[in-house]
């Protein structure tokens, strides 16, 4: 997998780009939606979605009540930032 810079924002990646480095942080796509995206970590488990401009990721129960973290990022954010936030965790 070749990808762009890391520093390009990640619009500027082809959506098999994006889809192959979604895999390769682990992600699993749904069959049935497509844009639909489940992230396990060994400390959390996320459900992310690719929406018209932006990524929205949801972080199954790591509120300190248990509640779901829900967090957006525009896709004009470069990939390395993207990965940060995203890939860090909650």
């Amino acid at each position: 997998m070749t990808l762009p810079s890391s520093d390009t924002p990640l619009y500027n990646h082809p959506l098999p780009d994006i889809e192959n480095w979604l895999r390769s942080h682990g992600g699993e796509q749904n069959s049935k939606e497509l844009h639909y995206w489940r992230i396990k970590n060994p400390n959390w488990t996320a459900d992310l979605w690719l929406d018209v401009d932006q990524i929205t990721v949801r972080y199954i129960g790591a509120a300190n009540n248990g509640q779901d973290i829900q967090r957006s990022f525009k896709y004009s954010l470069s990939r390395r930032d993207l990965e940060a936030a995203i890939f860090g965790g909650p």
